[in-house]
């Protein structure tokens, strides 16, 4: 026989915790580039220079690197030595910033 608490244990659905979504590889890429934009010796610079990863892959970084750009104010410089540097405008009262909702379109898998 059961007692009352094993009862109401038995009888009441388990709550699970969500499953969480992990981050997509251009989300990680874009991620991983604005943390070095965001770097206080690239603002003072205006400036960043950095390689593709081994686990980034192509259809990824093609995605990023012609979002970078088509973005204006950004200048994207693919070197020699397999590294890109970005070079970017200092902010104007004038820009528009990007909200997050259009990055994460861009970050959507393709069908």
């Amino acid at each position: 026989m059961h007692t009352v608490l094993e009862q109401s244990m038995v009888t009441e659905p388990k709550h699970t915790q969500p499953k969480r979504q992990g981050m997509t590889a251009i989300e990680r890429l874009g991620l991983r580039i604005s943390s070095l934009i965001n770097h206080p010796v690239a603002q003072i610079q205006r400036r960043i220079t950095f390689q593709r990863l081994d686990t980034e892959g192509d259809q990824e970084w093609d995605e990023v690197m012609g979002l970078l750009s088509d973005t204006p104010g950004i200048t994207v410089t693919f070197n020699n030595d397999a590294t890109v540097t970005l070079r970017w405008d200092a902010r104007t009262e004038d820009d528009v910033e990007i909200e997050s909702e259009s990055l994460r379109a861009i970050a959507e898998p393709l069908p």
